[in-house]
């Protein structure tokens, strides 16, 4: 049975250089917000714009560790991943709308703006405790984890795997984003959420909640990769890999594999969930367009670029692809979905396991 090469047994001066680089990056990337409060005239200041796209970049990121978790350690081909990193950012969005409006009687508001500009007379049952930072954090997790363990365990059950798994979960994102387009969910219709005004007490439109929003997400990347690598490096994780490629043999050696790639696949969602909540206050904005089912497609991209199975590579495809859509679509931007498909199409021809298996030699 084909099992993938465990990381430990790579050679110690490939280790050595992945993990100073990695180091180096987490460090450069940490530097920005620092640099940024710099004079103007300063050699070293970046703008303000560079922190905030960088901090797009980082949610981004922790989006395609999450996909790379699942595709490339257990072969679950998600292409509706953008679902539950729109649903962790809509749990987001519905804590921060809870904190515009009129205040009730302990000081809490009672309606957000948009349901007061459309005459609800009562808050929806399914917007009570989003007005909590704690509830809403538990939310963020809990509701991409619920679907992702019933569309998993109906299909993982069913032994629905390859194209037709990947169908299912488009479509999934599909309909959500249909439903969420409805003005009568009470979720902000196709105007979605915005306007955001605070977060913990902490004006959301300041340089200082600009920069906490920043690390709080260099943060989540830095525990999300920590929690995927001992994950993947652990008896677990092997036999994720064995699931991934030849899954009638694990099951004939006795591995429940439905519960292994469930597991997986809800921890995978969290993470997408996680990543959702920490972009929505740092771009102002969530609508039914995050649920699109080219954005999910876009994350795979991410995976495929950097290298599948690799999680670090999987990071280094979602700088690199959001890198080059941010300066492609500010100078031609009709030219980028050529370049997306070309891109994708290179690395399948020419690199198949991606920018990573140039750093380790093993690009052909």
């Amino acid at each position: 049975m084909s099992v993938a090469l465990d990381p430990s047994a790579r050679p110690s001066a490939t280790r050595l250089r992945l993990r100073t680089a990695l180091m180096l990056g987490v460090l450069l990337l940490a530097a920005l917000p620092l640099l940024n409060q710099l004079p103007e005239t300063h050699a070293l200041h970046v703008s303000d714009f560079l922190v905030s796209i960088t901090g797009k970049w980082i949610c981004y990121a922790i989006l395609a560790l999450s996909l790379d978790l699942a595709w490339g350690y257990a072969g679950i081909l998600s292409l509706g991943h953008g679902a539950f990193f729109a649903l962790g950012g809509y749990a987001m969005g519905m804590h921060l709308m809870r904190l515009i409006g009129p205040r009730g009687v302990y000081g809490h508001p009672v309606l957000p703006d948009f349901m007061v500009f459309l005459g609800y007379r009562e808050l929806p049952w399914y917007w009570l405790g989003f007005d909590n930072f704690g509830f809403m954090l538990l939310m963020v997790f809990a509701i991409p984890g619920l679907l992702a363990f019933v569309l998993g365990y109906l299909a993982f059950r069913s032994r629905i795997t390859g194209v037709y798994l990947s169908i299912i979960t488009q479509a999934m994102t599909y309909a959500l984003m249909l439903a969420f387009f409805r003005n009568d969910m009470g979720l902000g219709g196709n105007n979605g959420f915005t306007d955001f005004k605070e977060l913990l007490g902490m004006p959301l439109n300041t340089g200082a909640a600009r920069s906490a929003l920043f690390y709080a997400s260099l943060a989540a990347l830095v525990g999300s990769y920590m929690i995927c690598v001992r994950l993947t490096r652990s008896k677990y994780g092997r036999v994720l890999t064995a699931i991934r490629d030849a899954e009638s043999r694990v099951r004939f050696l006795g591995y429940d594999v439905t519960q292994h790639k469930l597991f997986v696949f809800v921890l995978s969602a969290m993470l997408a969930g996680l990543a959702g909540a920490l972009y929505v206050p740092q771009v102002g904005i969530i609508n039914p367009g995050e649920f699109s089912p080219g954005n999910s497609i876009e994350a795979v991209v991410w995976v495929a670029v950097g290298g599948r199975g690799t999680l670090v590579g999987a990071v280094i495809g979602a700088f690199t692809v959001n890198g080059l859509k941010t300066w492609l679509t500010s100078t031609a931007p009709d030219l980028w979905l050529f370049a997306l498909g070309g891109l994708f199409v290179a690395v399948t021809l020419f690199l198949p396991r991606g920018l990573i298996g140039l750093v380790k030699g093993r690009g052909k």
